[in-house]
């Protein structure tokens, strides 16, 4: 609560900056005092209680619904998250060798989450496990899961059936090397005619040849209720388009509810009421197809996205399911469920189940006791306080550089965009263009162009000859010495362009070379005080100098922590901006030439 109010205090009092790169820097300065007391605020937000000790290590899974992520408007409940497990992301040494010891903790830290693993693959390292989170907030960054490991003497508790709610009426995962069954808390009776497929989007798939198909009996539970809706979702591939593709029937009597693929669209059907895809679907990729049925309308999702609907009368239906009827693709993860999902809760499953998932992200491993901190504890215990000088004047140049970097980039960037613009417009009738009665037409595509001002510049010199001229009654002609002015009016020109796209650049250099060098001053000036400190007491033994040694390195780091980004970003600006600087030089000569061509006597 203290860290969330100071945030707020922070957004209201620090409006946001635009323009330039010198605007960045002057809300930088205006801001650092209250950034640093967030800050200070912010350290105690880093100790968590720890749910069970006898466990090693945790990781923190975010899970974001926010436009960079799932993107959703509103709350979804009861979602089975796919947690993707690999080297990447995973410590599996540190872990048991069946991932017995995986628990899944709600971000109260205290709750047990209900799991369980499709796959588990220790030796290639690679892990697929389904876990049950109640609830996930709309456009939001801040809902977590924390996942332990680490306990060899833990035993496995899975739990298949808890995974989903009571409205998931089926579930078949289609693992490799494993009869098809239903996950579902319902145990639904499934017979399969499909071959399995070695890999799918979600570990292992079922192949159907149009003769095949999977039957799942009729049961109460399967029956689908005018009044509660229905869900059916699919992760989908075909070869090709579809003649007679059904991905589910279900019929009683003359009632039949069905979804299937025509051609290359999704579609779905009651009696005569039809609704069919306006997106189709890529041939050998494998697509998220979902079916709702609530509220009176019948709906198709493509990937996430509503992609058609259409008004019926919602059925009361039971019978027999029948899955991938004439379809000559392969299937993978089929999904039941006796209400209808919203759309947000459709797409948080295609962003939660996809290979890249757009809903979990991995934070770093966390040890027990604070072990994953205990060396950074001590090395900040053991700073002294000219190295802490010495980090806060290096800190104070890294925000300077972060936002020279951004301000610049903007600016080079509007200016670059804006340059080809200008040069497109020019380029279309560069003789029109040079009427000086052009340089007062600014359009606001072009109004933050170098190549335009330097256009500008042009076009003034000549107006001024020709007014010149005009009251001499002389003709509109210009001398090779008049065409020698203009150049350097524009050379001129360019150098004052220069400089504007170098300002503040030497920020950079400075942070570049000065950075490692001061970050050097307070390792030196650290390590005298260590032995200096051992001289006085008379203690020379590891325990007693490894600390302040390691402590004075810190300011290396930190110097080097300056210096390394701001070196790429120089490089980086400093490419755009010799690339615009030539240009400038093309242009200028360019211009000259065509003023010459067209005015020459």
């Amino acid at each position: 609560m203290l860290a969330s109010a100071a945030l707020s205090r922070l957004a209201a009092c620090c409006p946001a900056h635009g323009g330039e790169s010198g605007s960045g820097l002057h809300f930088l300065f205006r801001a650092f005092p209250r950034l640093f007391a967030v800050a200070m605020l912010l350290m105690p937000a880093f100790a968590h209680a720890w749910w069970n000790e006898d466990w090693a290590y945790r990781k923190k899974i975010t899970l974001n619904t926010s436009t960079t992520g799932a993107d959703t408007k509103e709350a979804v409940t009861d979602v089975p998250l796919l947690v993707r497990l690999h080297t990447g992301n995973f410590s599996f040494l540190d872990a048991k060798e069946d991932g017995g010891d995986v628990r899944f903790v709600a971000a109260d830290d205290k709750t047990p989450l209900q799991y369980h693993i499709e796959q588990w693959d220790g030796p290639n390292e690679l892990a697929l496990v389904w876990v049950h989170v109640p609830r996930l907030s709309p456009a939001s960054a801040a809902d977590f899961v924390w996942l332990y490991y680490g306990n060899q003497k833990a035993a496995r508790q899975e739990d298949v059936k808890g995974t989903y709610d009571a409205a998931t009426t089926l579930v078949l995962h289609f693992g490799s090397g494993r009869d098809v069954t239903d996950a579902s808390s319902h145990a639904q009776t499934v017979e399969s005619k499909a071959a399995p497929l070695a890999q799918g989007p979600i570990d292992g798939a079922v192949t159907l040849n149009g003769a095949s198909q999977i039957r799942v009996a009729a049961s109460p539970s399967l029956r689908i209720a005018p009044q509660s809706g229905f869900t059916f979702s699919v992760w989908v591939r075909i070869p090709g388009p579809q003649s007679q593709a059904v991905l589910y029937s279900q019929q009683d009597g003359t009632t039949a509810l069905s979804v299937g693929i025509g051609g290359s669209k999704v579609y779905a059907r009651i009696g005569n009421a039809q609704v069919q895809s306006s997106a189709e679907l890529t041939a050998n990729a494998w697509h998220h197809l979902a079916a709702t049925l609530g509220a009176g309308k019948l709906t198709v999702y493509v990937d996430g996205k509503p992609a058609g609907e259409v008004a019926v009368t919602p059925p009361d239906l039971g019978g027999e399911v029948i899955l991938g009827a004439g379809l000559t693709g392969d299937l993978d993860e089929v999904e039941l469920a006796s209400v209808a999902r919203s759309a947000d809760w459709v797409k948080t499953a295609w962003a939660a189940q996809g290979s890249e998932s757009r809903l979990a992200s991995f934070g770093q491993d966390e040890q027990a006791g604070g072990g994953g901190h205990s060396y950074f504890k001590i090395l900040i215990g053991a700073v002294t306080v000219d190295g802490w000088v010495v980090i806060g004047i290096l800190v104070v140049m890294m925000f300077i550089s972060v936002a020279v970097m951004i301000g610049k980039g903007l600016f080079v960037a509007r200016t670059d965009k804006s340059n080809q613009a200008f040069l497109e417009h020019f380029q279309k009738d560069p003789n029109a263009m040079l009427d000086p009665a052009q340089a007062a037409r600014a359009t606001k595509s072009v109004e933050s162009s170098s190549l335009f001002r330097l256009y500008r510049v042009g076009l003034r010199e000549l107006a001024h000859r020709f007014e010149l001229y005009e009251k001499a009654g002389q003709a509109k002609t210009l001398s090779p010495q008049a065409l020698g002015a203009i150049k350097a009016s524009l050379d001129a020109g360019m150098v004052r362009e220069q400089a504007r796209l170098n300002n503040q650049m030497v920020l950079l250099t400075i942070a570049i070379s000065g950075g490692p060098f001061l970050g050097l001053l307070g390792t030196v000036v650290g390590v005298m005080i260590t032995f200096a400190a051992i001289a006085a007491v008379g203690d020379v033994n590891v325990n007693s100098i490894a600390p302040g040694i390691a402590a004075a390195l810190v300011a290396t780091v930190a110097g080097l922590g300056v210096a390394i980004p701001a070196l790429f970003g120089y490089n980086y600006l400093a490419s755009r901006i010799k690339n615009m600087s030539n240009d400038m030089t093309v242009f200028a000569d360019e211009l000259v030439t065509r003023m010459a061509e067209k005015y020459a006597p």
